[in-house]
């Protein structure tokens, strides 16, 4: 699945799990992507991954109160709060925005293998076990990158990337924790190769921020539409209206439109079409004003 100019991750880390229940003993069908995996991959569905289970690491905003919210106010809701495992964010306390981003880059429009193989290289470039600094980033010579497995338009992103955290337009994570979702937007997707996609997962699963809405994400409208009944998947706009009930919670929604879309099977998943358009309606209804035609 790709989004945009976003990117695909695969992380072999643990992570933290937060939850708003007690454990309620998953499947392995029930085991998704780690949060991590979530933000890095961009796909929410390889089964059977390990779940991480601690107490040190506390959201911004508190989950319990989150899920009563939404299931007072949206009832289709409330048995998959009860039923599906709750909002879970990472925890790799130290990676910055810059070393997300550059990890998201290295993992653009490949197999996660791959990915791991080419991010590897880059790390070791470093001389440390942490990727590269934006100051090394910038030094590294385009040979030795282009050999260690990155595309051309992936060095020239990477160095852009490096460029704009030394200019400052990359925050660390403290600023980024007081910058607001629109700021943090604005300034990242003016890195080459990042889209709104991707910063909107750095939001959710690196920040915790607490009403984040990924209204072009396919899981999230697919989900919606196992949820609500629909053969269609929503609009962008359509579904960003409908989320107006979720708030002040539209990244906890997220989730549950997430998990929807996984209990429901790529059997039935696969069924539901795009958005109707203008165009497909019209021509929808000549064809049954000549079939009737035909008829009479």
């Amino acid at each position: 699945m790709t989004c945009g100019r976003d990117v695909r991750m695969r992380s072999a880390r643990k992570s933290t799990r937060v939850r708003c229940s007690r454990s309620q003993g998953f499947t392995l069908l029930q085991i998704a992507l780690s949060p991590r995996t979530l933000l890095l991959y961009g796909s929410r569905f390889r089964n059977g991954a390990n779940v991480t289970q601690t107490s040190g690491h506390c959201l911004p905003f508190d989950l319990t109160t989150a899920c009563q919210h939404l299931a007072e106010c949206d009832a289709a809701l409330k048995p998959l709060i009860e039923e599906a495992r709750p909002f879970e964010m990472d925890s790799d306390l130290l990676q910055s925005p810059y070393e997300a981003l550059l990890e998201a880059i290295a993992y653009q429009s490949i197999s996660g293998k791959a990915a791991a193989t080419i991010y590897g290289r880059v790390k070791a470039l470093s001389g440390t076990d942490r990727p590269p600094t934006p100051e090394q980033m910038l030094k590294l010579k385009t040979r030795a990158l282009r050999k260690a497995g990155l595309s051309g338009a992936k060095v020239l992103a990477m160095k852009d990337l490096a460029r704009k955290t030394l200019d400052g337009v990359v925050p660390t994570l403290e600023e980024a924790r007081a910058l607001s979702d629109e700021e943090l937007v604005e300034r990242l997707v003016s890195v080459r190769g990042i889209g709104a996609w991707t910063v909107e997962m750095f939001l959710i699963f690196r920040l915790g921020r607490p009403d984040v809405l990924p209204i072009h994400d396919l899981g999230v409208k697919k989900g919606w539409s196992v949820t609500y009944g629909k053969k269609h998947m929503p609009k962008p706009k359509e579904l960003l209206a409908f989320g107006e009930r979720w708030r002040p919670y539209r990244t906890v929604a997220s989730w549950y439109m997430w998990r929807a879309f996984e209990r429901a099977g790529a059997k039935i998943t696969n069924k539901i079409k795009p958005h109707k358009t203008r165009q497909k309606i019209k021509a929808a209804k000549h064809r049954k004003v000549a079939t009737r035609r035909k008829d009479s």
